[in-house]
Formats: structure tokens, C-alpha cells, sequence
């Protein structure tokens, strides 16, 4: 112990006497050690730290895997009511429950109060599934969760208690929900989470019909006591077996085969971002690679200036075993120091993450730094030192004492060669990370650039929940629309005013026509659907290519009209003049009356998995006024329609006058928020945005360190060989060359490294086809960047240190010999 002591000692003061090599350790470990911690804490989150519910591994999502001959072979997790009360009537093994896809937009009244908010909608037994236990009340019983069932609520805490306040006396109380009294029975615990994220939850009261009719539901399933998942998988499949529904899949997918299959829900709940995380944390590994390769090359360096000092050492006594360990103590204890600057970087570089990711970005999971992140901070940090010590410490046992005792400091040319191949790692593996920042930078640029299809400039939009029974009277809902436009226009310096239940940029409802003429008639086809309102169409103005779009005169009397883009016309029509043919949705022929240009909408539950985040794939559109109210009262579950208008004055003043507008038609229907067209196609790209920010900044990282590690190479050789330049000069060399012959070092430990890092990038970027839109993996000019990149950072880091050569004086390097 005493022993250890006084080598901390040691090295502590070694490393007092050399602030510059210690702080820029310490800096180095500090970045890469952050950027490590700070993205650890998001895979922690989101793959590792178990979900807040008591045993959380005996809960999944129950998924469908479709293989063989289908046409669309593949997995989903969304279930439909049939598969539901399969699920619910037929697996013993399971306590199941269903849920909404996702949280519905409703209105609250509680007496004088009215608020837009996110409603839950689950089955009986959700919040058993889950381990949720309200702290006040129950939860939902079955009869309540049976279609035309009695109407209860839950609150959740923090709804409870900004509305309520904490009220013991809130249940049994009812309050105004979509229009209808909705009884208190429950609320849930502070900090309680469920998938859904929601202020409120209600009964959904699944069944076949309506909304039950397509894959509209989540299913959440807990193993009973004592059962398997393996068990409970086969109880789903030989339940799905019996099924008449067999016979119909089986008919309709020829050579196909579907098989059910429960995944932990915490693995189903951040499916889709485990690839981006697990990516992020490779990069963040490729950072720590190149610093400890960069300090490896700086220990070297003080290795080679300690070299007499260590063969004297050594000449008096001491083993190699007792050299190493002092060098061991002094890279443990830089790498501590640098573990706790690395913390620091890591939560600063966490916190700013934070405020990048949207709104309800991680439904369950919460980041921050608990004992596993902090534990993995010291392994990473105890990582480093013997990463960054390993080689320094071996070359101990290859000292010449001869040699070395009382000679110059001269870097070996074993020493020079470790150090230039560890200069080409560094290089390879920051030609990787730039080239996969450079495609996705190309990426977020091409769809940045994608024509809109419409002119976002001066409009402003806003939401409003529509789930109400007073608007599933189409009579209520249209006088709705007309008296409310009618009052915005009359707003100073509105264009032009317009209701759309989808907005570009946003995703739209997906619904499925028939074909009604030409060659492919009869054809079932899935299309963007969505209504709107006279005037959409001039209000983003967007063209109309052919026909005419729609007028007052199309009303709920009149022949049912359809306006089609331009993609539905190109697909379907095959260059044939589609105004006045036919297309049948629900049962209903409907006219095409005009052709408009394609508009960009988000690819969020789009018609393909894995399509580009923005897409103009097949959309028809339908006069509000034409729609029924089966049709109204079930598309305001999922959809809030947005008030759009255009104004010539600043769109930040609209807001107000925009409610004020609503209100002098219905006091009690709020807007849910307002958004300005150009902000909501920002918020579009957002997840996009943060990709490229976050592995931008890990490449700019590792070309810096890469740029330092080169500088340090070439800067050490000009004062190890100063002599030995001296003297080339003094006979005849030049300066010119030999700044050339020194700067070669870096320059050809930077080129192989080059080359080696395109060979490694042509097979890791592979990976990254299924997220690239708009550009290859090969991409020509993403690769002329990074070579050129490369090359001008490494004659810059080559060329600082070689022009001290000029300064070297031949005839003191004579006189000195």
C-alpha cells in the first residue's frame, strides 16, 4: 500500500512538472469520454434501463411476422378488434389489453374551464398489464370498456392536479369530454407513465366494427404467474389457427405464412430508433479509438524525450516491472482526471441533446445519469489507460542502456513507425465518420430542397379537436367550418382562410378506393385521403393542373366530386385525361373534377415501412361538405383538422385574433396550438436534424483529433531531427526539402490511412441504405469532400511544424557538435 502511495505521488508530480501534456490529455479524455457518456445515457434509456413498471420483462407487444409468397411479407405490430378478441378470449397464459395507436386530441369542460388535451384510450386491464394501481379510484371495469358502455375517465396526476387541485373529491364527478359527461372513477399516481403519455385515458371499447375494422390497435400483454412467453406464443398461434380467418389469409397469400410472436415491450417501444442509437454509439467508439491512438502517440513522445532518464533508472536497479507500473499510475491517474471532465462534457453535451429531441420523443423512457452511466464513465475511463498506456509501457522492455545512458533523445525508427501507424487508424476511422456525416448532411439537403408543392411564406395554422357528439352531425360540423372562416377573413390583412384535415408536411389518413374505369378497374388501391374545404388549394396555393378544384356548390346534395394529385393521375390514369372518370370510395362513385400539383407530407404511418421521411405518393382529396358522419365521428379520433390562413402582416400576430375568431363561433372549442407553415415543415425534418448534428459534431471531433495527432507526429520530428536537419542544411540541403522529408511522415501516414478508410467506408456505409433518401451509399461528391477535407487538413497540420525548419541555424548545430 505504501508502495502505491508513493508511486501516485510520483506521478502526480511528474505529471504537476508538464501542465501542457497533462492538460492536453486531460482535454482529450474529456471529449471523448463525454461524447461517449452523453450518448451511453441514451442507449441506457432507451435499451437497458428497465421500464418503471413492476416486472417489466413479463410485458411485450404481441407482433406478426408474414413470410413466404405475400406481397407484403414483413413484421407488424398493430392489431385490428378481431385479432384483439382473439388475443383477448383464447390465450390463458395472458392478461391482455388494447389500446389506441396513439393518444387522441379531445376538449375538456370542468365548469368554466375549457383545455385541448392528449386522451389515452385503453381496454379493461391496461393499467393491471402495466402494474399501474390508481392512487384515488379504480380502474376501468369491463362493462365500461364494451361498446356503448358507460363514459368514465381517468385523470393522471399532474391533470388532477393543476385542474382539480389534488382534490380528494374529484370522483364521481363528471365532467364535459367530446362534448359528453364523462365520470371521474381514478387517478393515477405522480410520475406514473404508460406508452401513451396521456393527461387523461377513457374506455376505447374495442369491437370488430368502426375503427376495429383495420390494424387500429396496440395490444400490451403481462404472463400470468407461473406461464412462459414461449407458451403464450404458441396459445396465439394455435388460437390464430382455428381461426376462420385462416382460410381467408391463406386464399388471399398464397404460399404465405403468419406467425404471432410476443417482443419485450420496452424493445417494441424503441424498435425504430435501436438502429440510430446503437450507430451513434459505434461512432462515440470510433472518438474514443482515435484519442486513445492520439495519446498513445503522445506518450510515445514523452517516452522517447525520457529514454535516458529511464535507462539510468534502470542502469541502478530498477526492473522494467517497477518502470511500467510508475507509467501505469501516471496514465490511471490522467485517466481519472479525465473521467471527470468527461462527466461534465457528457452532461453538458446530454442536457443540449435534450432540448433538441421533440416533444414526446421518448413516450416511457426518461434520460439521465444513474450509477450504470457513471459506472460505465470509470470503466471507459480505465479503458483508456490501457489503451492509451499499453504500447508506452512495452517499449520500456526494448531500451538499449548503452545506447541511451548519456546520449541524445533520439526517436527510434520503430518508435516513428508505431507512432505513423497509429496516425493512419486515426485517419481511417475519421474517413468513416465523416463519410457517413457527409451522406447524411446530403441527405437532410436533398429533402430540405424537395419542391414543397405549395407556398409556405404567410400562413399560419392551427388545430382544433373535432372529437365532439356536437360535430357528428354533419349540419353542426359545416356551419362550424363556414361561420368560423367567414370570421377570419374578416381578420386585417387576411388573403384567404381554409380548413384541410391534413396539412402538407403532416401524415395523412390512409384509405383505400376502387378503381372505377380503364384498364385497371376494380383495382383496390391505398391512397392519402383527406377533406378540405373550399379555398385549401388557394390558400397554400397550389396548382391546379387540370380541371377545377372545389366551390360552395359542392354540397352534401350535389354529385360527390374528388380532386386528385398529380402522382394518382400519372399511376392510375397512365397519361389519360382523368377529369370526369370515376373512383369509388366507400361504396360511393365520386367525379374527378380536378388535377393539382403533388405536395409533400410526412412519411409517419405511410403506405410503405422505411419510406423517405417526406413523400407525394397518391392523394385524392374530398369536399369537407361531402363527408357523412359515421366518416366525421370516427377520423376526429385520429385526426384534428387545421385552420389555415394567409395573411400579408406578420403571422406571429394571428394567434390571438385566430382564436378570438373560433370563439365568436364555439366559446368552448379551444385551438390546440398554432404553427406558422415554415415551422411545421422544420419540425418535419426535426429527428433528421438531430442525426446530422450529432454525428457532424463526432466527425468535426475526430478530424480534430486526427489534425492533432498529425501536428504532434511532424512537430515531434522537427525537434528530435533539429540536429540532424542542421547538419543536412550546413552540407548543401535545402530548407524546401527538408521540410518535404520531415512533413512526408504525416503526409503518408495521413494518405494510407486515406485510402484504408474509403476501403472501410465502402462496406460500413452499407448499413446505412435503409436511412439514406435521395442519395447513395457511394455518393461521389460526399467522397471528393472527404478526401479533400482530409487533404487540406493534413498539409495544414503538416506544414504549422515544419516551418520552424526555417528558423534551424547550421552553423550553431556545427558549432554545438
Amino acid at each position: 500500500m505504501e508502495s502505491l502511495v508513493q508511486h501516485l505521488k510520483v506521478a502526480f508530480r511528474y505529471l504537476r512538472r508538464n501542465p501542457a501534456f497533462t492538460v492536453v490529455v486531460v482535454i482529450t479524455l474529456a471529449l471523448s469520454v463525454g461524447a461517449n457518456t452523453a450518448i451511453f445515457s441514451v442507449a441506457n434509456a432507451l435499451l437497458l434501463r428497465e421500464l418503471p413498471y413492476p416486472h417489466p420483462e413479463r410485458i411485450a407487444v404481441i407482433y406478426a411476422r408474414t413470410s413466404g409468397a405475400a406481397e407484403s411479407s414483413g413484421e407488424r405490430k398493430n392489431t385490428d378488434g378481431e385479432q384483439w378478441e382473439m388475443l383477448r378470449d383464447n390465450v390463458p397464459s395472458l392478461i391482455s389489453a388494447v389500446s389506441g395507436l396513439r393518444p387522441s386530441g379531445v376538449n375538456l369542460q370542468a365548469g368554466s374551464h375549457v383545455q385541448y388535451l392528449h386522451a389515452g384510450r385503453v381496454s379493461a386491464h391496461y393499467f393491471d398489464v402495466l402494474g399501474l394501481h390508481p392512487i384515488l379510484g379504480r380502474s376501468f371495469s369491463e362493462d365500461e370498456d364494451r361498446p356503448h358502455g358507460p363514459k368514465a375517465a381517468i385523470l393522471s396526476y399532474n391533470l388532477w392536479h393543476t385542474i382539480f387541485g389534488n382534490s380528494p373529491n374529484v370522483l364521481g364527478q363528471a365532467v364535459l369530454l367530446k362534448g359528453e359527461p364523462y365520470t371521474i372513477i381514478g387517478v393515477l399516481p405522480q410520475n406514473a407513465t404508460a406508452p401513451l403519455n396521456a393527461d387523461i385515458y377513457i374506455p376505447l371499447q374495442p369491437s370488430r366494427d368502426g375503427e376495429g375494422r383495420a390494424t387500429n390497435f396496440s395490444a400490451i400483454m403481462r404472463l400470468r404467474d407461473g406461464a412462459t412467453w414461449p407458451q403464450a406464443d404458441a396459445e396465439i398461434n394455435n388460437a390464430w389457427a382455428r381461426t376462420e380467418r385462416v382460410q381467408r389469409f391463406a386464399k388471399s397469400n398464397p404460399g404465405a405464412q403468419l406467425v404471432y410472436y410476443s417482443v419485450p415491450l420496452q424493445r417494441g417501444q424503441t424498435n425504430t430508433l435501436r438502429p440510430q442509437v446503437l450507430a451513434l454509439m459505434l461512432a462515440a467508439g470510433f472518438i474514443l479509438l482515435i484519442a486513445c491512438a492520439n495519446l498513445a502517440g503522445l506518450t510515445l513522445v514523452r517516452m522517447s524525450r525520457s529514454t535516458g532518464e529511464i535507462a539510468t533508472r534502470l542502469a541502478l536497479g530498477a526492473s522494467a516491472w517497477q518502470i511500467q507500473r510508475q507509467l501505469w499510475m501516471e496514465n490511471l491517474l490522467l485517466a481519472l482526471l479525465g473521467g471527470i471532465a468527461g462527466i461534465a462534457v457528457g452532461f453538458i453535451s446530454l442536457r443540449g441533446l435534450l432540448l433538441l429531441l421533440p416533444e414526446n420523443f421518448l413516450p416511457v423512457a426518461t434520460i439521465y445519469f444513474d450509477s450504470r452511466v457513471l459506472g460505465f464513465t470509470l470503466f471507459l475511463s480505465l479503458l483508456t489507460s490501457v489503451l492509451f498506456g499499453m504500447l508506452p509501457a512495452l517499449t520500456t522492455r526494448k531500451i538499449d542502456l548503452r545506447s541511451s545512458i548519456g546520449s541524445r533523445a533520439v526517436t527510434g525508427a520503430s518508435n516513428v513507425r508505431l507512432r505513423q501507424a497509429l496516425i493512419t487508424g486515426e485517419v481511417a476511422l475519421s474517413v468513416v465518420l465523416l463519410a457517413a456525416a457527409g451522406l447524411l448532411v446530403r441527405m437532410l439537403i436533398h429533402l430540405e430542397t424537395m419542391p414543397p408543392g405549395f407556398n409556405a411564406s404567410g400562413v399560419m395554422t392551427a388545430k382544433a379537436s373535432l372529437d365532439d357528439i356536437r360535430y357528428h352531425d354533419p349540419a353542426a360540423y359545416r356551419k362550424l367550418l363556414d361561420e368560423s372562416l367567414a370570421a377570419m377573413k374578416q381578420i386585417p390583412g387576411v388573403q384567404n382562410a381554409a380548413v384541410g384535415l391534413s396539412l402538407p408536411y403532416e401524415r395523412a389518413l390512409l384509405t383505400g378506393v376502387t378503381l372505377s374505369e380503364g384498364k385497371q378497374a376494380g383495382r383496390q388501391v391505398m391512397t392519402n385521403d383527406m377533406y378540405v374545404t373550399p379555398g385549401y388549394f388557394e390558400t397554400l396555393q397550389i396548382p391546379v393542373l387540370e380541371g377545377r378544384t372545389f366551390h360552395d356548390l359542392d354540397g352534401p346534395d350535389t354529385q360527390p366530386v374528388v380532386v386528385i394529385n398529380q402522382t394518382f393521375a400519372r399511376k392510375f390514369f397512365h397519361g389519360e385525361d382523368p377529369v370526369g372518370r370515376y373512383i369509388k370510395r366507400n361504396n360511393t362513385n365520386l367525379s374527378v373534377v380536378g388535377v393539382v400539383a403533388d405536395t409533400l407530407l410526412s412519411s409517419a404511418g405511410r403506405l410503405n415501412e422505411g419510406s423517405a421521411p417526406l413523400t407525394d405518393e397518391e392523394t385524392i382529396y374530398i369536399p369537407a361538405s361531402q363527408v357523412d358522419g359515421r366518416s366525421l365521428s370516427l377520423v376526429h379520433v385520429w385526426f384534428q383538422p387545421s385552420w389555415i390562413v394567409r395573411t400579408s402582416a406578420p403571422v406571429e400576430g394571428l394567434t390571438g385574433q385566430m382564436q378570438r375568431a373560433l370563439a365568436s363561433v364555439d366559446p368552448n372549442l379551444p385551438f390546440s396550438g398554432f404553427f406558422s407553415m415554415t415551422d411545421l415543415m422544420a419540425s418535419t425534418l426535426a429527428t433528421q436534424r438531430i442525426e446530422v448534428a450529432l454525428l457532424s459534431a463526432m466527425a468535426s471531433l475526430a478530424l480534430v483529433l486526427s489534425a492533432v495527432g498529425i501536428f504532434a507526429l511532424v512537430a515531434n520530428a522537427v525537434v528530435q531531427r533539429k540536429r540532424e536537419i542542421g547538419i543536412r542544411i550546413a552540407l548543401g540541403s535545402t530548407i524546401e526539402k527538408a521540410m518535404l522529408h520531415v512533413g512526408s511522415l504525416g503526409v503518408r501516414a495521413s494518405a494510407v490511412g486515406l485510402v484504408l478508410g474509403l476501403v472501410l467506408s465502402a462496406g460500413a456505409l452499407r448499413a446505412m441504405r435503409s436511412v439514406l433518401y435521395g442519395v447513395g451509399v457511394y455518393d461521389l461528391p460526399t467522397i471528393l469532400l472527404v478526401v479533400l477535407t482530409l487533404s487540406l487538413i493534413t498539409i495544414m497540420a503538416t506544414a504549422m511544424p515544419t516551418l520552424k525548419i526555417a528558423s534551424i541555424d547550421p552553423a550553431r548545430t556545427l558549432r554545438e557538435e
